[in-house]
């Protein structure tokens, strides 16, 4: 069993975006915390909530949009430091690394001094952080975690260390809950279960795990050195200026991977991305995953990387010459997974890539379910390779129109009045009371008479939010010529926000 220090900064993705401890703050993707400081979690703020939970909680919440290229950027700083102690660093993810610590720990006088040491290189760096070491990984992330900075495992000792912990550390959230509700408490219980029944019962996924909770490698064959042959690289002709051209290239190259791994039948553990720029500066770093790594996995860690490196949003210093995936550790596949880069993509998707890579990121989306009270806002467009939001936003949204849903929903808000009786624009109170039933809807110069109606349905958004506020009521409105539409008013002014068919 390898000895493993990890380094592991708390809460990286709101340090990343300019959130320090003291400050109760979270990081949000999709409407929901990704992380929070430790002062918001003191205030009752956890990972997973929706955004306006965590503010009724924490009223002084400081919200900031997650940003994957800052915590990149950010963590290059400490992996630097770290890499000036010791070589052979592997970056996780960013906010967390791994160092083999056998040969370092012999140089400068035993495991606890080289964990100390790095903690106090990563503090001078100007970051928060604990450093453990443990036999294998996982137990030395926990390791990291523990304490007053973290602590060191004794050799030999991973499952007692690891015998008092949740389920939950696991990272596998349905397992951790049928644990649960099994009777299974802790990792030791999960860990006296015999293996061949744990198999049988949670499948291949659910054997890792349990190799896990017993202070195990989560693969049984130790990793071999990769090798050269099954480097894939492309050269950029002009060099690539954009960020997201070399990105997108990286999933193409990942998939050329893939399928010589395949053909070796191989899994690559440890992974070398090398970025040569024009001015002939390079950027290498190794990156760790041991469960699957997507194509777009690999594509978003060349993104990191590089955003560590360019001084602009996406500009990248004189542009990048070179790209190569190089597999820095193989095991053998032992075919519990179908691929570990991820399928080869269809025709389709390869020509998305050929045209991402050509156009940018965003030059291609898809449409995307996602939480909202109007119909524009409940469909968000993902660009093609990315994952979409993180599940639907459960509301429960007072104000939101219910079945059915309009068909058209315009890029631009059309400008209307909608009028009473007497030719006067109807207007909505703060209580939602209507001023006068509506008579017509005007367009341009030619009104159209209303027959039917429905309303209005009004919405007081983001009230806590002075900046972001917005007020604003629906009406369904049926005009003489047959048609239907969704209009709206806010700021007194009415607008056709969607049709029906």
């Amino acid at each position: 069993m390898s000895r493993v220090l990890v380094v592991w900064c708390p809460d990286w993705p709101v340090t990343a975006v300019g959130i320090d401890a003291a400050t109760p703050g979270a990081a949000v993707a999709g409407g929901r915390v990704a992380a929070c400081s430790a002062a918001a979690r003191a205030a009752g703020v956890r990972r997973g909530q929706g955004l306006r939970d965590a503010q009724r909680r924490c009223p002084g919440l400081v919200v900031r949009e997650r940003d994957a290229d800052a915590e990149g950027r950010a963590f290059e700083t400490v992996v630097a430091a770290v890499a000036e102690v010791t070589p052979k660093v592997e970056v996780v993810r960013p906010g967390l690394l791994a160092v083999a610590a056998k040969g370092a720990a012999r140089f400068y006088g035993g495991e606890e001094a080289l964990r100390v040491l790095l903690q106090d290189t990563v503090v001078e760096a100007g970051y928060d952080c604990g450093a453990g070491v443990a036999d294998g990984s996982f137990a030395a992330e926990l390791a990291a975690r523990a304490g007053n900075g973290g602590v060191v495992v004794p050799e030999g000792g991973a499952a007692e260390f690891l015998a008092p912990y949740s389920p939950v550390v696991l990272g596998r959230p349905d397992l951790a809950e049928l644990l649960w509700r099994l009777g299974i408490r802790t990792l030791g219980a999960f860990a006296a279960l015999p293996a061949g029944r744990v198999a049988a019962r949670f499948g291949a996924d659910g054997a890792l795990a349990h190799r896990l909770a017993r202070g195990e490698e989560p693969r049984p064959l130790a990793a071999a050195e990769g090798t050269g042959d099954l480097a894939v690289h492309t050269v950029f002709e002009p060099p690539a200026e954009r960020a997201d051209r070399v990105v997108f290239t990286a999933k193409r190259l990942a998939d050329e991977l893939h399928a010589g791994l395949a053909a070796a039948g191989a899994a690559c553990v440890r992974l070398e991305v090398a970025v040569e720029f024009a001015d002939g500066r390079e950027s290498r770093r190794l990156w760790r995953h041991d469960g699957r790594l997507s194509a777009l996995a690999v594509a978003d860690r060349v993104r990191w990387q590089l955003s560590a490196w360019r001084p602009e949003a996406d500009a990248v210093w004189g542009g990048v010459v070179r790209l190569d995936l190089v597999p820095d550790q193989l095991v053998p596949d032992t075919g519990r997974q179908e691929a570990l880069w991820g399928r080869v993509t269809d025709p389709v998707a390869r020509a998305a890539d050929r045209v991402q890579a050509l156009l940018g990121h965003r030059a291609i989306t898809r449409p995307v379910l996602a939480g909202g009270r109007g119909p524009g806002e409940q469909v968000v467009k993902v660009p093609v390779g990315d994952l979409p939001p993180g599940g639907e936003p459960d509301g429960p949204w007072p104000g939101r129109l219910g079945a059915p849903a309009p068909a058209v929903v315009p890029a631009d808000p059309v400008p209307v009045r909608l009028v009473d009786a007497a030719g006067a624009d109807v207007v909505v109170s703060a209580r939602g009371a209507v001023s006068a039933p509506p008579a017509a809807l005007v367009a341009g110069d030619e009104p159209v008479a209303v027959v039917a109606w429905a309303g209005p349905w009004p919405a007081d958004e983001r009230w806590w939010d002075p900046e972001r506020a917005r007020r604003r009521a629906r009406f369904q409105v049926v005009t003489g010529d047959g048609a239907a539409y969704l209009v709206t008013v806010e700021g007194g002014r009415w607008h056709v926000e969607a049709a029906y068919d």
